[in-house]
């Protein structure tokens, strides 16, 4: 009677350690995807030529990897900020569509400036860096800066967000926009690093040539104000 007894009560405690552990290997397979969606959307989204990657390449080529570095952990901070706000306030988001269009003319502004700054530095004999992103700022506060009032991101990540609800991968909870907050911004600090590393690489292979460095990130900041004012009257 005891051997029954016994056998009885192993039996179900095996049927819930097992059960326990389906859970676990479960909510871990559910963070991972969390995870790694918001890790591969922001590391493509980071990809195309914008102000904050390409200006990150600058500072990489001008001042050094380290500084590069930490001016893009102050870009992504304020990205992960704009995500959680845009998670928890998507009705206020999309009644702030003027407010947004006014601030991507203001981005198109400050990326034709950088591209101005960066065709002097190269026509000028004495002027060597970007004025603008040479200025005394640390690094880490620049990247701040020029994020807090970059508002591509906002919709971007409302877009994907609510494509991402719509699909039950993400759910109105704490730990899931942790968990995609955290590969967010894993993803965005990838995505800089091509740069930042790039930067180097462009230097290594044009043996420091500041002046043509100079003309090439120029043409590419002047590029992507084009793209951009396109897109905005085109959207229109």
């Amino acid at each position: 009677m005891l051997d029954c007894c016994t056998k009885s009560i192993i039996t179900l405690a095996n049927y819930h350690i097992i059960t326990f552990a389906t859970y676990i290997h479960n909510i871990n397979k559910l963070y991972l995807r969390i995870f790694f969606t918001g890790m591969f959307i922001s590391f493509l989204g980071t990809l195309p030529l914008g102000t904050l990657n390409v200006a990150a390449m600058q500072i990489s080529v001008s001042d050094g990897i380290s500084p590069a570095i930490y001016f893009s952990i102050g870009a992504l901070l304020v990205e992960i900020i704009y995500v959680r706000i845009s998670l928890v306030a998507m009705d206020w988001v999309q009644r702030q569509q003027r407010f947004f269009n006014f601030l991507q003319w203001f981005t198109v502004l400050i990326i034709a400036a950088l591209a101005v700054s960066n065709f002097v530095a190269a026509a000028s004999p004495h002027a060597q860096k970007n004025v603008i992103l040479s200025h005394t700022i640390p690094r880490f506060w620049l990247g701040v800066a020029m994020s807090a009032i970059n508002p591509a991101q906002i919709p971007f990540w409302f877009g994907w967000s609510t494509a991402l609800f719509t699909k039950k991968i993400l759910l109105p909870r704490n730990d899931h926009y942790n968990t995609y907050i955290a590969g967010i911004g894993i993803g965005t600090f990838l995505g800089n690093s091509v740069f930042i590393f790039g930067g180097q690489f462009i230097v290594t292979k044009l043996n420091a040539n500041q002046g043509l460095i100079s003309w090439i990130i120029g043409g590419v900041f002047a590029v992507t104000a084009i793209i951009m004012s396109w897109r905005i009257l085109r959207k229109k």
